[in-house]
């Protein structure tokens, strides 16, 4: 079942940090399949739990170019226990503020501790796109957003967009 990603800017659940997942269970291992259609069918790369409005520590990423087979992943608990000084920058985008699309400058490598989607202890040494993403989607786990990377006037231009699009979609403004 396909779950529709929160798109309201800035919308204080997105600002939540948050919580350990205590038990990995069929539940949790649905929920991941769940965001996983979502993340297919919106196309995005990565999706945080917390942009469906679950504040948990859960997020999957499918690198896989259209066409290639999916390469699904399930992060649960996902820590960055080491950034290299080495940047890179990718221009990112975000399910949660769609079409908006920005360069942002990370570290360019990462070593990350989860647990898989059978609640295994994992680390993954990542580079290039998948660390991008992996620090994305932890951002969002944090209540930290792409745009918290830009310059502040970039950022400020994009909150004025999204607060004038949620008024003019409010419930007294709809016609019809």
């Amino acid at each position: 079942m396909s779950i529709k990603p929160l798109i309201i800017l800035p919308d204080p659940v997105l600002r939540q940090v948050s919580k350990p997942v205590e038990r990995v269970d069929a539940d949790l291992r649905k929920l991941a399949d769940d965001m996983l259609e979502t993340m297919y069918d919106a196309p995005g790369i990565g999706l945080a739990a917390i942009q469906v409005g679950v504040p948990r520590r859960l997020l999957v990423i499918d690198l896989a170019k259209e066409g290639e087979p999916p390469e699904p992943h399930v992060f649960i608990n996902p820590e960055v226990l080491e950034s290299s000084d080495q940047r890179s920058v990718y221009e990112e985008g975000c399910l949660s503020i769609p079409d908006y699309y920005a360069e942002v400058e990370r570290p360019a490598s990462v070593r990350v501790k989860y647990l898989d989607r059978d609640g295994k202890l994992q680390e993954m040494q990542a580079e290039g796109l998948m660390a991008t993403c992996l620090q994305h989607e932890i951002d969002h786990l944090n209540g930290v957003l792409f745009i918290d990377h830009i310059s502040k006037l970039k950022r400020d231009m994009v909150v004025r967009k999204f607060k004038k699009l949620a008024r003019d979609k409010a419930p007294g403004k709809m016609v019809g």
